[in-house]
């Protein structure tokens, strides 16, 4: 009699490709490259991309289509935040350019980490130069409704 195959479970260790895609194209996608390894509650995915995956045989592949807000929550318009052109060049190089849809990345306070945000919008100073920058730190699918394709390659 056949074992049947390994099924994701809550803390199941994965390897697996995948693709995250919005209304405007893809945002992530493993199929042309290595696959991703993660832990199942580790965080590495939205809750709601985890939930559909628990119960999946390994070998599976799927297409979820998740509605709006669900897989990144709604766009949040505190998320929108102004950055002086000061804190810039502390933070960076002081001859970065600024340009709209540029992603900049920025360290956490422990400095541990980063995270991202998108330029919307840059003021210029009196001499011309930015003055500062509108990022918007929403996530890219924030709002949006997000089709996630999945390849269970392995569950341990």
């Amino acid at each position: 009699m056949a074992t049947p195959a390994p099924r994701i479970q809550p803390g199941s260790f994965l390897t697996l490709h995948y693709r995250l895609s919005g209304p405007g194209g893809d945002i992530i996608n493993t199929f042309s490259d290595k696959p991703a390894t993660l832990t199942l509650g580790s965080g590495e995915l939205s809750p709601a991309m985890e939930q559909r995956l628990v119960g999946l045989e390994e070998g599976t592949r799927a297409t979820f289509e998740i509605p709006a807000g669900e897989a990144f929550g709604d766009r949040n318009p505190d998320m929108m935040q102004w950055v002086a052109r000061k804190l810039l060049v502390q933070m960076g190089d002081p001859d970065e350019k600024y340009e709209v849809g540029d992603v900049v990345q920025f360290p956490t306070p422990d400095g541990l980490s980063t995270y991202a945000g998108a330029v919307c919008q840059v003021a210029a100073g009196a001499d011309g130069k930015p003055d500062a920058v509108l990022f918007d730190f929403n996530h890219p699918l924030a709002g949006q409704p997000v089709s996630f394709e999945v390849q269970v390659i392995g569950v341990l």
